[in-house]
């Protein structure tokens, strides 16, 4: 699958990305448990598009790294497209 084809509220999505940037993390409390979440933006030979990242995401992945995302999710904020593992979803470091 490749950047250009993801639409909003696509699920099992199976990609191959390279990070390209990777923003400052910021910590949330949700339910009482304290978290991180950071953005990305990553690219494809079609396309880049934003990837969310979390809690133990957030110090695996560098700028540079090649990453697979199986069973990822795509959702839309403020008109944008972005990707994350979601609930159900893997990431993994390639290189």
């Amino acid at each position: 699958m490749n950047v250009s084809e993801l639409k909003a509220k696509q699920g099992k999505v199976d990609i191959t990305l390279q990070i390209m940037k990777k923003d400052e993390p910021r910590e949330f409390t949700k339910f009482g448990m304290v978290g991180k979440v950071c953005n990305c933006l990553a690219k494809d030979d079609s396309g880049q598009i934003k990837i969310t990242l979390w809690n133990d995401q957030v110090d695996q992945v560098q700028e540079g790294n090649t990453i697979q995302i199986s069973n990822g999710y795509v959702s839309e904020y403020q008109g944008e497209l972005q990707l994350s593992t979601g609930k159900f979803g893997k990431l993994d470091i390639v290189q």
